[in-house]
C-alpha cells in the first residue's frame, strides 16, 4: 500500500437499532431508584476489516452515550488453521484517538512506524497512542500459524482530549499484572481499565475510563457502581443476560445507558459473558475521517497532508 493512497477502510458507519425484548419469565432481576435506564440496544453489524472479518457496534455514532470511546469492534471469534495466511488489516494510519485492542483468544502480530514489532497474546491490552499521527499494521500472530486456534478479541478506539491531539504518539502492552480481577461465586471481572469495587488496574489514562470484562455464573447478579455523570454501555460476548426494565441482552448487542444514576444491574439465568465500559465524557466536538479523530476539520486536513507526505512514516517498510 503506497503512502499517498489515503485509507478509507476503517470509514465511519453506524449500528442497527433494534426493538426491545423483554424477558417474559419471572425476572431474576431486582429494582431500585438509582439503577441506570437503558437508552437504546443496538445489534452489532458485520462487515470487514482488511481480510479481517468483525462485528461493528459503533463507529463515530452514538457520542452522547459513548464517548470517550469512539468506536467499538469484535474480531472474530474465527477458527485458523495451521499455515493459513494470516488475516491481515495493512498498514494504517491513525491520528488523534487510542486504538486500544483486548485478545480473549489466539495471539497477534502488531508492527508500527514507531519502531514496534511483536507478538500479543490471549489477555493481553495493547494501547496505540496515535496523536499527532502513526502507522501500524496488524494480522493474526505466530503462534496461531504454527498451531492454528481461534483468533477473538476487540479493537475499541478511545478518543484524545483536545489537548493531546498532538502529543508525540506511543505504543504500551499490558498483561495480567497491570489488571486486577475479581471472583464471587456469582461472577469473575477482569479490570482491565478504571477501578470496580476493591479491583483497580494499573494502566493509566489522558482522562478516567473504565473497561471491564465480565463472566456471569448461572444465576449470577452484578450490581456495577459507575460515576453518575459517565457514559456506560455492555456489550454481550456470549450467552443472554437481563438488564434495566427487564430487557433480553443476547449476543453481539449492546445496551446504551443514560446518564443521571450511579448503577448498572445485570443477571443472567443460564451465564452470560460480556464488556461494560464507559468513563468521562469528553465533551467536545468530534470530526473524524477514517482513521483521524480531530476536533476540526482543518486538523483533519493536516493529518491528510502529514500522511501523504510521510511524516506519519512509510506504510511499505510497516507491511514488510
Amino acid at each position: 500500500m503506497k503512502r499517498r493512497k489515503f485509507i478509507k477502510g476503517s470509514a465511519i458507519i453506524g449500528a442497527s437499532v433494534i426493538t426491545p425484548q423483554l424477558f417474559s419469565c419471572t425476572s431474576g432481576m431486582y429494582q431500585n431508584a438509582t439503577y441506570r435506564k437503558v437508552h437504546k440496544v443496538l445489534n452489532a453489524d458485520r462487515t470487514k476489516v482488511g481480510t479481517l472479518p468483525i462485528l461493528r457496534a459503533f463507529a463515530g455514532d452514538r457520542n452522547d452515550y459513548v464517548s470517550p470511546f469512539v468506536l467499538f469492534d469484535e474480531f472474530g471469534p474465527v477458527n485458523v488453521g495451521a499455515g493459513d495466511d494470516p488475516l491481515r488489516v495493512d498498514a494504517h494510519p491513525h491520528a488523534g484517538v487510542i486504538p486500544t485492542t483486548y485478545f480473549i483468544e489466539g495471539s497477534g502480530h502488531h508492527k508500527d512506524s514507531l519502531n514496534y514489532d511483536f507478538q500479543i497474546g490471549k489477555g493481553d491490552f495493547m494501547l496505540f497512542s496515535s496523536g499527532r499521527g502513526a502507522i501500524h499494521m496488524e494480522e493474526t500472530g505466530q503462534s496461531l500459524f504454527e498451531n492454528g486456534g481461534f483468533y477473538h478479541g476487540f479493537q475499541i478506539w478511545l478518543n484524545m482530549p483536545s489537548a493531546y491531539k498532538f502529543a508525540d504518539p506511543a505504543t504500551y502492552v499490558f498483561n495480567d499484572q497491570q489488571m486486577d480481577v475479581l471472583d464471587t461465586k456469582d461472577y469473575s471481572a477482569k479490570v482491565i481499565l478504571g477501578e470496580m469495587y476493591n479491583a483497580k488496574s494499573k494502566i493509566e489514562l489522558l482522562s478516567p475510563a473504565f473497561y471491564f470484562h465480565v463472566k456471569l455464573k448461572a444465576n449470577g447478579r452484578l450490581d456495577i457502581p459507575t460515576e453518575p455523570t459517565h457514559n456506560a454501555f455492555i456489550y454481550t460476548i456470549g450467552g443472554e443476560m437481563e438488564i434495566e426494565g427487564r430487557r433480553s441482552l443476547k449476543p453481539n448487542q449492546i445496551a446504551l445507558y443514560e446518564r443521571g444514576d450511579n448503577m448498572i444491574n445485570t443477571y443472567s439465568k443460564d451465564g452470560a459473558e460480556f464488556l461494560i465500559l464507559g468513563g468521562q465524557p469528553l465533551d467536545e466536538v468530534v470530526y473524524s475521517y477514517g482513521p483521524f479523530v480531530m476536533n476540526t476539520k482543518e486538523q483533519i486536513n493536516q493529518c491528510i497532508h502529514n500522511y501523504r507526505s510521510g511524516k506519519m512514516g512509510n506504510p511499505d517498510i510497516v507491511n514488510r
